[in-house]
């Protein structure tokens, strides 16, 4: 005799996870419009511009991002989560010496967001530790990615990478503000070059 299972409610296919998606999907689209927009703006731009833009209503937007701040503090969040993904993907990508290269660029487009954003949190109550864990995450994917290249020999092991990362914030945040961007390129090359063993063009 053929039996049929009826299913209930709760064991009946459901379509759950298709919004779980699309939400996530119209998560990571409003960050990077966000981004460029606070970039291009500051931290004033519209937020009913950045939803317009990735194509999603206001609510949708609120949904996500409660306040401004909300809106803000993730865009930071993402830079730095993207900065410590990168460091371990280049490694595998990349010989030493242009892994690091290619992470600082990354670093230098990471401080853009943080010279737009930072100061808007610093204004924030529990903004501190937000940008401490941040920065404790960029010295360990700086950690991971040079001494990958001090173990191949690519540069010397006296090198420390928060001595570079601290001479490219210096760069960014007291340097001409109008060409700040080159100059931290430039610097990039200069640091590498230095930090070659002796006897290495």
């Amino acid at each position: 005799m053929k039996i049929e299972k009826t299913l209930s409610s709760a064991e009946k296919p459901t379509s759950s996870r298709k919004p779980r998606s699309d939400g996530r999907r119209n998560r990571e689209l409003i960050l990077q419009i966000a981004k460029e927009a606070f970039t291009e703006n500051g931290a004033g731009a519209s937020l009913d511009d950045i939803a317009k833009q990735a194509g999603v209503g206001p609510g949708t937007l609120y949904r996500h991002f409660p306040s401004r701040e909300a809106l803000l503090g993730a865009v930071y969040r993402a830079e730095v989560e993207k900065l410590a993904d990168a460091a371990e993907q280049l490694c595998r990508e990349l010989p030493p010496e242009d892994a690091i290269r290619a992470w600082l660029q990354l670093f230098i487009e990471y401080l853009a967001t943080k010279k737009i954003i930072a100061p808007a949190l610093n204004g924030l109550v529990g903004s501190s530790p937000v940008i401490e864990e941040s920065m404790s995450k960029v010295r360990g994917a700086a950690t991971t990615i040079y001494e990958r290249a001090i173990r191949s020999g690519d540069i010397r092991p006296d090198i420390n990478p928060v001595d570079h990362i601290l001479a490219i914030v210096g760069v960014t945040f007291f340097g001409p503000s109008e060409d700040w961007k080159a100059s931290a390129t430039r610097l990039v090359d200069i640091l590498i070059r230095g930090s070659r063993p002796s006897g290495s063009e």
